[in-house]
């Protein structure tokens, strides 16, 4: 082999082999923050010493949503999310809030009165400015950025908003309440409107059409974040490419708030297993899972000065959301470390690349 062939190879293969002790925060920090979904279980113990080694920011998965954190009209319930709140400002970690309105686990008394009726537009709008008041002003200064209104964009192309108790009451009017309703709250946070499968051509025209809507209308929106719930086979490069640009063409900051690769196709409706299909991450998969992340981390460099933060969605293979999700009983394997906490061949992948 000639001596520049040998050279070029032996560069390549150093790019797949561990180099020292590189972290994922260290990797990226000329780039954009990266961070991680936690609840308060992984803030103590291994996985709370692997987020501080690896990340720089935080994301309460579940404890700021609606129904954990306001479960009934006068109780709040604030450990939880002060946990994560405090274990941030103890170690100098960036903060996202996740989410302000959103139609899951949104507790059943926002939309009903005392006789268990449904009520009135008037009387929605004032108790989602109550809780967006009293969740974004118990965080100001502390949480940098809210995704403010979640997924209320729908799936079927013969729709265009989601068909749920909030738009059924209120029209399309609660997601620029929403957002005026944050930005009176806490003036300084930057707002995301969030939402999966929003690389696909199709839904990412219509969010980006709402998107343009609300900009037009004055609604203090500053950011879109594209929800990484992806896998193996899907999105590919152009499609990523297009859409990431489409929501910078308005201005907007882009985030990736969601990020996993899942080793299946995806699937969003609960199933039982079929017999005989494959439920074990095999080395052709790991294979696949490496390169799909490789593809997607060179698109989010190509893209630094529009994408200001990637958050994976949970710390490792240990516990994540899509394990038994869609289908009941099934492990999956769909992030950077593995159930012992060890980087992954993936993960050597994303960190070792050639800076510009």
């Amino acid at each position: 082999m000639p001596a520049v062939l040998a050279a070029v190879a032996l560069s390549a293969a150093a790019q797949d082999q561990p180099a020292g002790q590189k972290t994922l925060k260290g990797a990226y920090e000329d780039y954009f923050p990266i961070g991680v979904s936690v609840g308060p279980r992984n803030l103590s113990g291994d996985e709370s010493e692997l987020i501080l080694r690896q990340f720089a920011g935080l994301t309460a998965e579940n404890v700021m949503k609606m129904g954990p954190i306001h479960p009934e009209e006068d109780r709040f319930n604030w450990e939880p999310a002060d946990r994560i709140a405090d274990f941030a400002r103890g170690h100098g970690l960036k903060l996202r809030g996740h989410t302000l309105c959103w139609h899951n686990q949104t507790p059943g008394w926002l939309f009903v009165d005392e006789k268990g009726e449904e009520v009135p537009k008037a009387v929605l709008l004032a108790r989602l400015k109550a809780h967006i008041n009293a969740v974004a002003g118990r965080y100001k200064g502390r949480v940098y950025a809210w995704d403010v209104v979640n997924e209320v964009i729908d799936d079927n192309p013969e729709k265009f908003y989601r068909e749920s108790p909030w738009y059924r009451i209120c029209g399309e009017e609660f997601i620029a309440k929403a957002f005026e309703y944050a930005h009176e709250a806490d003036p300084d946070a930057l707002l995301f409107y969030n939402d999966y499968n929003a690389v696909d051509p199709e839904k990412r025209d219509k969010i980006h059409e709402m998107l343009k809507k609300l900009l037009d209308a004055g609604v203090p929106v500053h950011g879109m974040g594209i929800q990484g719930h992806w896998s193996v086979f899907e999105p590919n490069d152009a499609n990523l490419r297009a859409a990431i640009e489409k929501y910078a063409s308005l201005g907007l900051q882009v985030q990736i708030t969601e990020l996993d690769i899942s080793i299946y196709p995806a699937e969003d409706q609960r199933r039982d297993p079929v017999p005989g299909e494959n439920q074990t991450f095999t080395q052709e998969l790991e294979q696949k899972q490496m390169e799909q992340y490789d593809m997607i981390f060179r698109v989010f460099r190509d893209y630094r000065k529009v994408i200001t933060g990637v958050t994976f969605w949970n710390i490792s293979d240990r516990r994540s959301w899509l394990d038994n999700f869609p289908v009941r009983g099934r492990k999956n394997y769909p992030l950077l470390f593995d159930k012992d906490l060890q980087p992954k061949k993936a993960f050597w992948k994303v960190v070792n690349f050639n800076r510009p």
